[in-house]
């Protein structure tokens, strides 16, 4: 879908790496500009995040360094940066430097606290972001402490994502008016802007500031259990059919605790009823009794399960790809999949695209 799109990368962790991945997943030219490290030699390892991307290591400290990484975002539709505000400039690589060399070019900029206000010049992580923004604040269970899926839900779907969005937002005005974008996304934004969809449900009651008392964080029909073997079994039963149906498989259709679905005084006695009763049988037992219902039940599975469950299996989702487990990429365009891009060694491109460079003229012929 993104064929003749060239994005540049600057090395960095987590959400840009993640970003540019994507559009090479999505079929952009990526060229990732990799730091020497010595913890990292440019003659091995693989990183997941390089997959479908060229490997080319610039010392970006130097003259000949910074001169191939100009060349090279002189020609991108796109360049993806992760460093805190300033650093690029300091470079000589930022936004102004491309203004009139390529005033088209998409400068997308993934930082976690974002371009400006009082934490953007400080560090933090993925937990951080998410626990200022609001984000984390029903990421667990009522008293639990609240943990969520390690990135998940900041580098990548209040970061990355947000970031594609905003690079592919940029080609499109791009492409119409001519002129390029800085694009700022801040895990910060990202993240408190996905809570749109839940806090629509506050004016009408179902969603209050308190764990354990709204629609989704605080039923019985809304919960992970534990399993008598250890394992996990989700059960989000919403829509008032789906709970019938999970009460009738249940049994528990009789009883008149759970008659009224929406009864809060009722929820945690009904959580610990459900809890012992999961706890009683193997995971096993449990997808077995729910199999090929609407009862909106499902086992809690690692990604290397997940690979063999039949309908994760049938899709492909999961791939064994240079001897690494892999998630295919997403989202599919006519019913198709494409499959994963190679993953190269870090800086193998080095010298075919410094060649490049020096044919055209745009570098030096001296080392990098």
């Amino acid at each position: 879908m993104l064929d003749t799109i060239k994005v540049v990368e600057i090395e960095g962790l987590g959400p840009g790496p993640f970003a540019a991945m994507m559009l090479a997943d999505l079929g952009a030219e990526v060229t990732a500009i990799h730091r020497p490290d010595p913890s990292s030699p440019a003659t091995g390892g693989h990183s997941m995040l390089d997959r479908g991307k060229r490997s080319v290591v610039l010392d970006l400290k130097s003259g000949t360094g910074l001169q191939a990484a100009r060349a090279l975002i002189n020609r991108a539709d796109a360049v993806i940066e992760g460093f805190r505000p300033g650093v690029m400039e300091r470079l000589g690589l930022g936004p102004e430097t491309f203004s009139q060399s390529n005033p088209a070019l998409v400068f997308a900029r993934m930082t976690g606290w974002g371009q400006s206000g009082p934490r953007s010049g400080t560090a933090g992580h993925d937990l951080n972001y998410i626990a200022t923004s609001g984000a984390l604040h029903y990421a667990s269970a009522p008293g639990d402490i609240p943990m969520t899926p390690p990135t998940m839900l900041g580098d990548i779907a209040g970061g990355a994502l947000y970031l594609v969005s905003g690079i592919l937002a940029g080609l499109i005005n791009a492409k119409r008016s001519g002129r390029g974008t800085v694009v700022d996304a801040a895990i910060v934004d990202g993240s408190a802007h996905m809570m749109a969809l839940l806090m629509s449900m506050a004016p009408g009651g179902d969603l209050r500031e308190r764990r354990g008392e709204s629609l989704l964080d605080g039923p019985h029909w809304s919960r992970v259990y534990a399993c008598r073997c250890g394992g996990f079994l989700s059960v989000q039963c919403l829509e008032p059919k789906f709970y019938s149906e999970f009460l009738s498989i249940m049994d528990l259709d009789g009883d008149p605790d759970f008659k009224n679905q929406h009864d809060r005084s009722k929820w945690p006695g009904l959580v610990a009823l459900l809890a012992k009763l999961f706890a009683s049988k193997p995971i096993d037992h449990w997808v077995d009794l729910f199999e090929n219902s609407d009862a909106c039940v499902a086992p809690v599975l690692s990604p290397w399960k997940a690979a063999s469950e039949p309908h994760i299996a049938e899709r492909g989702i999961w791939v064994e790809f240079q001897g690494m487990l892999q998630p295919v990429p997403a989202p599919r365009f006519d019913g198709k999949c494409r499959e994963p891009g190679q993953i190269p060694l870090r800086g193998q491109h080095t010298e075919a695209i410094l060649n490049e460079l020096r044919a055209e003229g745009k570098i030096d012929s001296g080392n990098i």
